[in-house]
């Protein structure tokens, strides 16, 4: 089991590094732009992946075509939620608090994906899970009312863009037909393409330079890309040995 903790320790480490790194990015661009240009970092890298056909020689764009209805809508959700909505409401939100407060209510996402799962997604909570996402939900809390007249502000944004993405978690689980990097590519490609627009469009792209756009894209790839890549293979590692332990 070395090999599959090793990569998801690696995916972890690769998208908390973001955090830190996004605070000292938008001293020099507005989170529309830089939410842009790291979901677009993050279509890059994944395009290779994405856009390959597989043995029926079928494409993502046949995938999409062939899909059906209720599956392009959930693809529309997961491209607007935790594409579009969640990257820029998390940005808001670092730029009014501490990339340690905003590391920590990342957590809000668990609660929230628990939430919805539970109330609108017909999954079961248990009580020990309900327990632990009290837990959570309550050390954020504490922590937004120690940031000052930010932390709240902060914390509401953080919180909101959680909320996003559980919903985001929610309609990418119900897709069929799609791979995980497929999906995330297509909210990288398109809900990227949006929020640089406007946010080229409202600052007419004042403070840019290309060390920070570079550094913006590499982010984007290396944290939003790279590490949805090592999530990826630490399952197919741990589905390949316990088949392996089911047969011997």
């Amino acid at each position: 089991m070395r090999i599959p903790v090793l990569l998801a320790l690696a995916a972890a480490a690769l998208f908390g590094a973001a955090t830190p790194i996004g605070k000292l990015l938008l001293g020099s661009m507005d989170p529309f732009t830089l939410a842009g240009l790291f979901y677009l970092g993050a279509a890059l890298v994944l395009a290779p992946r994405a856009l390959r056909r597989g043995p029926d020689g079928t494409g993502l764009a046949g995938k999409l075509r062939a899909a059906g209805r209720r599956n392009r809508a959930l693809v529309a959700g997961s491209v607007l939620a935790g594409g579009f909505a969640g990257p820029v409401l998390l940005l808001f939100g670092l730029r009014a608090a501490a990339s340690m407060s905003v590391s920590l209510w990342l957590n809000l996402e668990m609660v929230a994906t628990a939430a919805l799962g539970h109330f609108l997604f017909r999954d079961r909570m248990t009580r020990r899970s309900a327990l632990a996402a009290a837990g959570v939900l309550a050390a954020s809390i504490l922590l937004s009312l120690g940031g000052g007249q930010s932390g709240p502000l902060g914390g509401l944004l953080v919180a909101a863009a959680c909320l996003a993405w559980g919903f985001d978690n929610h309609f990418t689980a119900l897709v069929d037909g799609l791979e995980p990097e497929e999906s995330t590519f297509l909210k990288g490609a398109v809900a990227g393409s949006v929020n640089l627009a406007i946010g080229l469009a409202t600052t007419g792209g004042a403070g840019l330079r290309g060390t920070t756009v570079g550094a913006a894209l590499a982010v984007g790839a290396l944290s939003y890309g790279a590490s949805i890549v090592l999530y990826i293979r630490s399952e197919e590692h741990t589905s390949e040995l316990q088949s392996q332990n089911a047969i011997s």
